[in-house]
């Protein structure tokens, strides 16, 4: 595991450059966060960042002073919107893509976030170290927004969408949960982001690694529409029952945002 330093974009490692017959690929474009607060930089080709890790930020029950755990990171928006909504959080990201992960630690550095750093790791297996003992239960919290494309599906024809977007097996979302829930202390949540479908394996996964009081977020496009995006949410060591919560819709018919979800998406706010 190598924790990436902080520096800038053109710093990312020339011996994990694209293919040669697409030069455009690392090539990134700038953007920001709820509504400007934060500035982000993504890369051009590949997958690029959605509602997902914005969403997440809002839900994990973070308190100033603690530290979360984000598997997949990317280029880092997920940690960067719960550092901005709750101060002096610590936070660690884990990327497998070497250069996202120097890219989400030039967005941690553009931003003045000192207390944010990325690894360069691939779950499930996490090396034994300081940082992920053998016992686990470093963290807080920990949250994420594992691959959820069929593992027979077409892959897509950039890689580094294709890692984000697709379960290695079938037993992914499995391996996901009680990779990081292991390193969540007791009372501790571990939070995922995903596909309505998906929604009882998660709730599956996290019970049978001793993760209980699990509730589900679903989030509707539109009133009346069937939710496509769910955060399932459990407490680790915990027994409690499980529970829907009332959810949120994000669109009003004509498109816009209703107002709660312009709320989360653009000031940061939380979703509890």
């Amino acid at each position: 595991m190598t924790v990436k330093p902080k520096g800038t974009i053109d710093e990312i490692p020339p011996d994990q450059a694209c293919p040669a017959d697409n030069p455009e690929c690392d090539a990134t474009t700038a953007g920001n966060l709820l509504d400007g607060r934060i500035r982000y930089r993504q890369f051009r080709q590949g997958y690029r960042t959605g509602l997902e890790p914005v969403l997440m930020a809002a839900h994990v029950p973070a308190r100033p002073g603690d530290r979360v755990l984000e598997g997949g990171c990317g280029a880092g928006a997920g940690l960067m919107c719960l550092a901005h909504r709750v101060a002096d959080v610590t936070g660690l990201g884990l990327e497998h893509d070497a250069r996202t992960a120097c890219l989400a630690q030039a967005n941690f550095a553009d931003n003045g976030f000192d207390r944010l750093d990325v690894a360069q790791t691939t779950l499930p297996a996490l090396p034994a170290s300081a940082m992920f003992p053998p016992e686990g239960g470093w963290f807080d919290h920990a949250f994420a927004n594992p691959p959820w494309h069929r593992h027979d599906a077409t892959a897509s024809p950039d890689a580094r969408r294709d890692l984000a977007r697709r379960l290695a097996s079938a037993e992914t979302v499995a391996a996901w949960v009680g990779s990081l829930g292991r390193q969540v202390r007791r009372r501790g949540t571990l939070t995922l982001a995903l596909p309505a479908a998906l929604h009882d394996v998660a709730v599956a996964s996290m019970r049978d690694h001793g993760i209980g009081a699990i509730s589900i977020f679903p989030f509707w496009p539109k009133v009346g529409r069937p939710a496509r995006i769910v955060l399932v949410q459990g407490r680790i060591g915990s027994k409690g029952d499980a529970a829907i919560l009332p959810g949120l819709v994000l669109h009003e018919e004509d498109g816009r945002f209703t107002p709660r979800a312009t709320s989360v998406l653009r000031d940061g706010s939380t979703l509890a």
